[in-house]
């Protein structure tokens, strides 16, 4: 009895998962990716989205991410899309799709440096604090501004600066989700006018979670970061 009931459990599981990827990918734009949100989820709750075609996921911790990535198929796109320490950008930087939390400079040099080892350029988004919470990482757009222009940057060559990612205040008030969305979209056409006018490659805007997705959609995202809505609750 107990054998039927996980099968039958699992077979609801992948179901749900199966069920969810198709109505949230229903709801994007061609111009918007879908990063599957799958920190503290098994390996075999990721495979059951893998096999239902989805292979972009999003980890918020290397060390949790790296035996993920040694044991599940390699064409997986993994997205570091948590804070990062420096002292774990080695585990990742040789395989990582796209960190979307760049927070400081001094994370920015390690991510280069471990780029120089590995012989790759990696692809990287910078986090602007948009949130009225403290707690969220971030820069400000001044530092953000601040970071491109430094001398320090300018001779980096082993990464490559792809857009801006931000977390809005979590809130059940839209109005003030929309309006951080909106600033960081701004800062977006700011700093690529300034910066990246000529740069194809800058052209992401991380923005949008499981609960504000569709607000962030409609105000210029073009990566959200959906899990909850995909795998359940933790």
């Amino acid at each position: 009895m107990n054998v039927y009931f996980c099968m039958d459990y699992q077979k609801d599981l992948t179901m749900a998962i199966e069920d969810n990827l198709h109505n949230i990918k229903t709801e994007l734009p061609d111009s918007v990716k879908l990063v599957a949100v799958s920190k503290t989820h098994a390996p075999e709750i990721i495979m059951k989205a893998y096999v239902a075609g989805h292979k972009i996921f999003g980890e918020s911790k290397a060390q949790e991410l790296l035996p993920k990535y040694e044991i599940l198929p390699k064409d997986i796109q993994w997205h570091m899309v948590g804070h990062l320490q420096s002292n774990k950008v080695k585990f990742i930087a040789p395989f990582v799709a796209l960190i979307h939390s760049v927070d400081s400079l001094k994370l920015l040099k390690v991510i280069n440096k471990e780029g120089r080892k590995n012989n790759r350029v990696i692809p990287c988004l910078l986090q602007i604090h948009i949130a009225r919470e403290s707690s969220k990482f971030g820069l400000s757009y001044e530092e953000c501004c601040e970071l491109l222009e430094s001398e320090a940057y300018t001779n980096m060559e082993h990464v490559s600066i792809h857009g801006l990612m931000g977390m809005a205040t979590f809130t059940e008030n839209h109005q003030q989700v929309r309006e951080e969305f909106r600033a960081l979209k701004n800062y977006f056409d700011q700093i690529k006018n300034k910066y990246f006018i000529n740069q194809e490659s800058f052209s992401q805007i991380s923005m949008g979670m499981s609960d504000d997705y569709l607000v962030g959609i409609e105000e210029g995202s073009t990566l959200v970061r959906i899990g909850s809505a995909i795998f359940g609750s933790r």
